[in-house]
C-alpha cells in the first residue's frame, strides 16, 4: 500500500525543553505527518467513516501536545506517533517535529521518526 494522508505544518504551542525558560513559556512546534492508510474504500464510498479523518488527527494531536510537558522532542514525538497508531486506522506514521525557537542561530531544529502499528 502506498496511500498516504499528508498533514503539513500543524502548529501547536507547548511547554517543552530542558532549560528553565522553556519550562515556563510555551513555544511553537511544527508537525508534518505522512499517515499510511488504504484510501480505496473512502475513494469508492465518498464516506468519511471509511477515511482517516485528518481533522480529528489534528484536533487530537493539538490537545495531546498542548496538555503535555516533556523535556525532549524525542519523547513527545514518540507519544504522538503512538497515539495516532492506537487511535486511527493507520498502519505507519512518519512524523517530523520542528522546534523553530530552540536555537537562535538556526532556522529550526527537529527530528523525524517512523513507527509502524
Amino acid at each position: 500500500m502506498s496511500d498516504k494522508i499528508l498533514i503539513r505544518g500543524l502548529r501547536v504551542d507547548a511547554i517543552i525543553g530542558i532549560h528553565d525558560w522553556e519550562k515556563q513559556n510555551k513555544q511553537p512546534l511544527l508537525f508534518d505527518f505522512d499517515l499510511s492508510h488504504d484510501c480505496t474504500e473512502a475513494a469508492h464510498s465518498d464516506d468519511i467513516n471509511h477515511a482517516l479523518d485528518y481533522f480529528k488527527v489534528c484536533q487530537q494531536v493539538t490537545q495531546l501536545v498542548e496538555e503535555s510537558c516533556f523535556e525532549l522532542i524525542e519523547a513527545l514525538a514518540e507519544k504522538v506517533a503512538d497515539h495516532i497508531l492506537k487511535n486511527f486506522p493507520c498502519k505507519k506514521v512518519k512524523l517530523t517535529l520542528l522546534k523553530p525557537d530552540a536555537i537562535d542561530d538556526a532556522e529550526t531544529v527537529g527530528l523525524s521518526i517512523t513507527r509502524k502499528a
